[in-house]
């Protein structure tokens, strides 16, 4: 009998074992309030390095979580971009050997390398269409005195069409990288009218950086930009001025990048006239697929007719972060002081200074928004838009425009400096309260 009782109670007690099993089954099955979903980060390299941190394989990391990555080159390479499965967003720069990525589902993600070629005059620089995976360093400036201006960028080279763009549209597209190494590119000329893709690089899917292109004339069909016509990679601390333009019946046309496609721009800059049709920006023409502006400016003046924006003319689906402009706007619909048409894009922490002028669809920041649209902590100045409306955003007189508060109240990365040449870079903006408009701690001025 107690061997009966003690097999009842072992028998009770399995079941009731098995029971609370099944319940914690299913509750990992279905869900539970505060659980964090996980997700895989695969991790590859290509010839010529490797990535040291986390290293290489399949990792397992929390919703949300922010991974540190660090790619190192061999010897006689050079680290080009990452790569991913996703877009540039969740990087906190794809152009960086040393970043970040912040984990929003599983992605895989590849370090990719270059040989290192030295660049020193205008031969040089076209012999990086016989390689378009190679990693180049501008040696020193180029301009209309280096040898090989005359034949290959001058306005007399090929058959007055100037310089022919580095990975052309119809062509394969620049995946490497170019390091400028802070040196400029001066005097290039470009009269490609009825050719699509147009800038020194045609079509980027590598990397770009550190580089002015100063005193350009830029003229093309569409896809048209000072710097690159079409981006799909990472494009940072480069600036352009002079004149851009774009044909009267096409689209994508922007002071430094025409069109960008899941791409990135950091801490760039353009100055001068951008002339186009639609989707025209002083600094960008147009950005799809969850492209990223961040930190940027443009003081360029622009003229268009549909889409036009002081720094972007069409924004669908990507991000426009603490960036700013100044340059005028003129255009006949859809025109905004900053982005002219933010279809399901996300704008924050970014304003608006110049003159605005258009017929129909006319905003001090933004011209037109869809209902996905985010537009978060945006300013633009009433007085030098001639602009009391905006399809979004927080009008201001110059006099607020020109203090801290309205900033530093919205959340804004920001501290007030002695005077202009000073810069506290601990912040993303700096401003001389009640003096300037808020600037960028990165620019010089």
């Amino acid at each position: 009998m107690k061997v009966m009782a003690g097999s009842r109670r072992c028998h009770y007690a399995a079941r009731v074992s098995i029971f609370f099993i099944m319940a914690a089954l299913i509750a990992g099955i279905g869900g539970c309030t505060g659980c964090s979903h996980q997700h895989q980060l695969t991790i590859t390299s290509t010839v010529g390095g490797n990535v040291t941190e986390p290293g290489e394989g399949t990792f397992i990391y929390d919703e949300g979580a922010v991974v540190n990555l660090v790619a190192e080159a061999e010897a006689g390479y050079g680290f080009v971009r990452w790569t991913c499965s996703c877009d540039a967003s969740i990087f906190a720069d794809i152009g960086v050997a040393t970043t970040t990525v912040t984990m929003s589902g599983n992605h895989y993600i590849t370090a990719r390398f270059g040989r290192i070629v030295e660049v020193r005059d205008w031969h040089d620089l076209d012999a990086i269409r016989d390689n378009l995976d190679g990693y180049y360093l501008l040696m020193n400036d180029l301009d209309s005195t280096t040898p090989g201006y005359a034949e290959l960028a001058g306005p007399s080279a090929n058959e007055g069409k100037g310089w022919q763009p580095l990975g052309a549209w119809s062509l394969s597209a620049f995946t490497g990288s170019f390091d400028g190494q802070g040196h400029q590119i001066r005097d290039l000329y470009i009269n490609r009218p009825d050719e699509t893709g147009i800038g020194i690089f045609g079509v980027v899917d590598g990397a770009i950086r550190d580089i002015g292109a100063v005193n350009g004339s830029v003229t093309g069909g569409a896809i048209v930009g000072g710097l690159a016509g079409w981006n799909t990679g990472a494009v940072s601390h480069c600036y352009f001025s002079g004149s851009v333009t774009g044909a009267e019946t096409t689209n994508g046309v922007g002071g430094l990048v025409g069109s960008n496609d899941q791409g990135m721009l950091k801490a760039t800059y353009s100055t001068g006239t951008v002339t186009g049709n639609y989707n025209v920006g002083g600094l960008l023409g147009e950005q799809y697929g969850g492209g990223v502006v961040t930190a940027c400016y443009s003081t360029s003046n622009v003229v268009g007719n549909t889409s036009v924006g002081g720094l972007v003319g069409m924004n669908t689906w990507s991000a426009v972060t603490d960036s700013y402009c100044t340059g005028g706007v003129a255009g006949i619909q859809i025109v905004g002081g900053l982005v002219g048409d933010n279809a399901a894009g996300t704008v924050s922490d970014s304003y608006s200074a110049g003159g605005v002028a258009g017929d129909s669809y006319v905003g001090g920041l933004v011209g037109h928004k869809t209902k996905e649209t985010s537009l978060d902590h945006c300013f633009w100045d009433i007085d030098s838009s001639g602009w009391m409306t905006s399809a979004g955003g927080i009008g201001e007189s110059t006099g607020r425009m020109k203090d801290i508060s309205p900033f530093s109240e919205a959340g804004w990365s920001i501290t007030a400096v002695a005077d202009i040449g000073a810069r506290n870079t601990a912040y993303i903006w700096n401003i001389v309260d009640g003096v300037t408009y808020p600037f960028l701690s990165w620019q010089s001025i």
